[in-house]
């Protein structure tokens, strides 16, 4: 390696380990690990990898391969052999190319040790082999647009929801990112198409709220408020901006009905009562918010 030619470091790891194995004294793989983080240390990375894959699998049974690579790994990260376990994930991940969990320790890796070209090649190669592992979309998504790829990171949420179109997680993130963009007919539009696939998520209906009260627009947040109780009523909180948004528009009587109907579908959800008795204290009704409270 020291001279150039990686071609042969592979050639002579091999060579070495099937002539140890034929005269009988073959090392361990704890043994040849070590080697392989000596290698490390000397910024012989190429032979490193290969002792890692042509060991890694040594005295191991196939099915406790997996688990056995998650330990190896761990234990290199916790010598601070950063290229000794991303050897091993990235021998584990073309074992395993369909499990999340080694991509995402994979990703966590270059994270912590590795810079944003080598985190984003892991990320990209994960959610090719896993496309509905949401945790590594998202988390591919957030690179880019921590690092200032926006654009970069609309394609790949637009990826991701090609994917996942179900997934809340997902349609919120996109979202997310256009407010904070300052990109609010994007952030509507997102959120409309959201709610027109009715997905299972109140959420999405309040944060759709949000941004409508957020630019102004209390009669749009009602009218969607109105449509998300009527999907998801034990959700508290759509009752509560329900009764919030009446109180804005000046409509007591109103927001008193929203926040009596949302305790009667939410009996539990002490925010609401305590929203309930605030309104009637605002008035001047001090009895019945007391009413209202001792309930």
């Amino acid at each position: 390696e020291a001279n150039g030619d990686l071609r042969a470091v592979e050639m002579v790891i091999q060579r070495a380990v099937n002539a140890l194995s034929v005269k009988g004294t073959v090392l361990n793989r704890d043994q040849w690990l070590k080697e392989a983080e000596e290698c490390e240390k000397y910024d012989s990375v190429h032979t490193c990898q290969a002792i890692v894959r042509h060991i890694i699998s040594l005295d191991v049974d196939e099915e406790d391969r997996l688990v056995t690579w998650m330990d190896d790994a761990d234990s290199m990260i916790q010598h601070g052999s950063f290229e000794t376990a991303r050897a091993i994930y990235a021998f584990a991940v073309q074992t395993f190319p369909t499990k999340k969990q080694l991509w995402r320790l994979s990703a966590f890796l270059e994270k912590e040790h590795g810079d944003a070209s080598s985190l984003e090649k892991v990320l990209s190669s994960a959610v090719k082999y896993c496309p509905h592992a949401k945790t590594l979309w998202l988390m591919r998504a957030k690179e880019k647009w921590v690092h200032g790829d926006v654009d970069g990171a609309r394609e790949v949420l637009a990826s991701a929801n090609e994917a996942n179109p179900d997934s809340s997680e997902i349609w919120l993130a996109a979202v997310k990112l256009e407010q904070e963009t300052e990109e609010y007919d994007r952030a509507r539009m997102l959120l409309q198409r959201a709610r027109s696939k009715n997905l299972p998520e109140p959420t999405v209906w309040m944060k759709s709220a949000m941004l409508e009260r957020q630019l102004g627009e209390l009669e749009a947040a009602k009218e969607i408020v109105s449509e998300g109780v009527e999907k998801f009523s034990t959700f508290p909180k759509l009752w509560m901006m329900y009764g919030q948004i009446e109180e804005q528009l000046g409509n007591v009587e109103n927001a008193r009905k929203r926040y009596k109907d949302g305790t009667s579908n939410c009996p539990k959800s002490i925010p609401l009562w305590v929203l309930a008795s605030s309104v009637e204290e605002r008035e001047g009704q001090l009895i019945r918010a007391r009413a209202i409270l001792e309930k």
